[in-house]
């Protein structure tokens, strides 16, 4: 293994003070199978209090379960010493741990055979206790001794072993398999927290749909997300060759790697196309329609986004990518259709949700290629934004203290809907977005809502003091 000259200077500390070093987990495993990993986990046999006398900066991050992390050279080194775990009673941690010496005993607790891989770092070998190095040339996930032990002891393997399927392209073994069908129910003692985290993780892949599939084939997904399984079977129309469940499957598949915001919002774009279904006729197969789907999914994908308790921000990004992902753009839509477009989308979500469509059209399974309204309609966007214009209140050559001042008003309400008024005219006209003009206009809209407020609410005092 190509070992940084760093890690090696780490390595010899421990051996100068009589304990072993050895690399373990992914950067083993990555290593043989020719990936890059440049995430070091350690283990020793050194204690937490035995590493604190050895080196100066020791955080003790998980001290009680033999997990430290030492700053050595300006970086920053995780170090677990060998253990054997208590029993697991919350079916995520051990109640306690026992310190040992031997690194063949602290494999043994490991998840699966192709994690349990360690690297002596002085001696400079592998240890194989499980036949992992075996089991990467076959490209399977086995869960180490007995899988039913593995998974009643920490339930959130279960959805790792869906996760390294995901990202190594990997099957599942068929003992490991059939005990996570078993113990699927196990996953609803573990947090919302960890298994929002995997499922980030698994969206995150090469190909999420391998994941994401063995979660729905294990029985995992009834337990995280039933609402999606709502999809799975139904049949769209002559536009998409796959049901509700692999168009949103293939769908994430395309969206881009690297922004799992795109990819959930691809994922969950449909979801709500089962109970929107409405079928055209019964003489005509696979013609379903399916009327404000994006709607009704804005609102479920808010309920489970809420229940894996995401990010604030991301519900809002994510929502609001569903919720447009339907527009229909032509060539006959004005300059100002397509400046009330921005507003609503947002300029900084356009890029994102042309990723949405591009995905949802790859994952139809039917179209190829990228359609020339679709290519259009960027170009049109772009040209329209090289023209100083207002796309949101705060660009207008106005403010609510103008306003305030110019129409004699007190701060209330009424100063956002004018200025919303302002900005609706300067959609339509960016021209008309100078100071004058839209004192000028604003004026002019005040003064008919106050004629319109004295004719209509004599007898409503209360509608009058507004103005």
């Amino acid at each position: 293994m190509k070992i940084p000259s760093v890690v090696k200077r780490f390595a010899k500390v421990f051996h100068k003070n009589g304990y072993e070093l050895y690399l373990v987990g992914g950067a083993v495993r990555d290593y043989l199978l020719g990936n890059k990993n440049s995430d070091y986990d350690f283990a020793s046999g050194a204690t937490p209090s035995e590493i604190m006398k050895i080196f100066s900066t020791v955080i003790p991050v998980g001290i009680q379960h033999g997990t430290v992390i030492v700053i050595y050279e300006e970086s920053q080194f995780e170090v677990t010493t060998f253990r054997l775990d208590g029993k697991y009673s919350d079916n995520r941690r051990p109640d306690g741990v026992e310190f040992i010496r031997s690194i063949e005993e602290d494999l043994k607790r490991r998840d699966f055979t192709i994690n349990s891989l360690a690297f002596d770092l002085n001696r400079r070998k592998i240890i194989d206790k499980f036949q992992g190095q075996k089991d990467l040339k076959r490209k399977i996930i086995k869960a180490i001794g007995n899988p039913d032990d593995r998974f009643t002891e920490d339930a959130l393997r279960m959805l790792r072993a869906c996760r390294f399927a995901s990202k190594l392209n990997f099957s599942i073994e068929e003992e490991t398999f059939e005990s996570i069908k078993r113990n699927a129910e196990l996953i609803n003692n573990i947090s919302v927290e960890r298994i929002r985290d995997e499922f980030i993780k698994i969206l995150q892949t090469d190909k999420p749909s391998i994941g994401l599939e063995y979660l729905r084939e294990t029985g995992l997904m009834r337990h995280i997300l039933p609402e999606f399984l709502e999809g799975y079977g139904v049949v769209q129309n002559k536009f998409h060759k796959y049901d509700v469940y692999y168009h949103n499957l293939y769908s994430c598949d395309a969206a881009p790697k690297d922004n799992y915001l795109v990819r959930i919002a691809a994922l969950f774009h449909d979801i709500a196309k089962p109970k929107t279904k409405r079928e055209k006729s019964e003489e005509i197969e696979n013609e379903n329609s399916f009327y404000n789907h994006e709607i009704i999914g804005e609102r479920i994908t808010n309920q489970i986004l809420k229940r894996l308790k995401f990010p604030r921000e991301d519900i809002k990004k994510i929502r609001n990518l569903i919720r447009n992902h339907m527009f229909y753009y032509t060539d006959e839509w004005t300059d100002g259709a397509v400046r009330r477009f921005i507003k609503k989308v947002g300029l900084e979500n356009l890029p994102e949700l042309f990723q949405l469509r591009e995905s949802d059209r790859i994952g139809n399974g039917s179209k190829t290629g990228v359609p020339k309204a679709f290519l259009d309609f960027q170009e049109r966007i772009k040209d329209i934004l090289e023209i100083d214009g207002a796309l949101k209140v705060t660009d207008l050559d106005i403010s609510g203290n103008d306003l305030i001042r110019e129409l004699n008003l007190k701060p209330s309400p009424m100063i956002g809907e004018i200025l919303n008024y302002l900005l609706e005219i300067v959609l339509d006209d960016p021209e008309l977005n100078t100071n004058p003009t839209l004192i000028d206009k604003a004026k002019e809209y005040y003064n008919k809502k106050k004629e319109f407020a004295l004719e209509n609410y004599k007898d409503s005092p209360e509608n009058l003091g507004k103005f």
